[in-house]
């Protein structure tokens, strides 16, 4: 791609700036409204699975503008920011603004494959106890099926189970909370900026492979190396596939992904004199 309209090196570029303010405007909203009001923007704006009923298609767009907490917005704008203006300043801001809406939509679409199959996992795993009940089978659920933040729970209806075993309530409970935990699966939402993220840090570390990043602010790294040792961390935290996790690491690759084969398909090049 030749039709590049660079700008300045400036340090707050139009589209990084605005996006900023919208993520933080849209951060304070979500606090605001739901501490005041009792109105969850998450319901409407997060990103929920292609099977839950809460799903709508804006939604891969607007999750990207919704975070969980301070930290999670401050880590998505920090790298927004260092690494985005960057790119802005390089590109424009027409051409960057399109690479991160479409990176953002295309880690949402990946992550919600990845989450398809885990969730037809999930049902098939309660379908398959709720069709036959029984402390051995309870047993069973909880070791294959519980993450260990739900265990306590599940643990603490298995030994009323267990000293009870022809007790019809105790059965009927644990299908009740067999379901709730698969409800719950089903609808959990996902959100942040953190797939567009990685996608402006893949074009970062494709088009400035030799800029140093310094870790924590101090331990210095080569851009090309952090981008893949980053990148192999997702993919194998993606498939520990950990039931406590709750980071959308194929989001991330997804965003990889979807900014590489951009760059390949615009025929981006790494700018001559690259700092």
């Amino acid at each position: 791609m030749n039709n590049f309209r660079p700008l300045s090196n400036t340090v707050f570029p139009p589209v990084v700036k605005n996006l900023l303010i919208i993520n933080g405007i849209m951060f304070l909203a979500t606090y605001v409204l739901g501490s005041s009001l009792g109105i969850n923007l998450n319901q409407y704006l997060a990103l929920y699975s292609f099977s839950s009923e809460k799903f709508r298609v804006w939604q891969l767009i607007t999750h990207i503008f919704m975070h969980g907490d301070l930290w999670h917005i401050f880590g998505n704008m920090l790298a927004l920011w260092m690494f985005g203006a960057a790119l802005e300043n390089l590109w424009g801001s027409k051409r960057f603004l399109k690479y991160y809406i479409l990176t953002g939509i295309g880690a949402a679409i990946i992550h919600l494959g990845v989450r398809t199959i885990e969730i037809n996992k999930s049902a098939e795993k309660f379908q398959t106890y709720a069709s036959a009940p029984s402390v051995t089978h309870f047993r069973d659920y909880i070791n294959d099926a519980v993450p260990s933040v739900y265990k306590p729970d599940f643990e603490n209806l298995l030994l009323s189970w267990e000293a009870n075993p022809n007790s019809i309530n105790i059965k009927n409970n644990s299908v009740a909370l067999a379901s709730q935990l698969y409800q719950a699966d089903l609808n959990t939402p996902t959100i942040g900026a953190s797939g567009a993220v990685f996608g402006i840090l893949l074009a970062f570390g494709m088009l400035f492979p030799n800029v140093l990043i310094y870790v924590y602010f101090f331990l210095p790294i080569k851009a090309k190396y952090f981008v893949i040792m980053y990148g192999a961390f997702e993919l194998f935290n993606g498939f520990a596939n950990n039931p406590g996790d709750n980071v959308a690491h194929f989001a991330h690759l997804g965003g990889m992904i979807i900014g590489f084969i951009l760059i390949k398909i615009w025929k981006i090049k790494r700018p001559d004199n690259y700092f």
